[in-house]
């Protein structure tokens, strides 16, 4: 299997990784970037927290709704 492969990544090649990351952002940018990456880290957790929460008020409204429209 070709994905069995690319699960696996080495020291070597984070190391690698890590070299282009500072090469291309410098190394001023790069705490910028990880700072921008954990808040929308942290903005996708919470909505996927509110987002049963929501849709549980919207249809306890409907129901409501719909049986004082009868």
């Amino acid at each position: 299997m070709l994905t069995s492969g690319l699960l696996f990544i080495g020291t070597q090649e984070i190391i690698i990784i890590v070299i282009l990351v500072l090469l291309l952002f410098g190394g001023k940018k790069i705490p910028e970037l990880m700072r921008g990456l954990g808040r929308g880290v942290k903005e996708f957790k919470d909505g996927q927290r509110e987002e049963p929460t929501e849709s549980g008020n919207n249809n306890t409204n409907n129901k409501e709704n719909s049986n004082n429209a009868h």
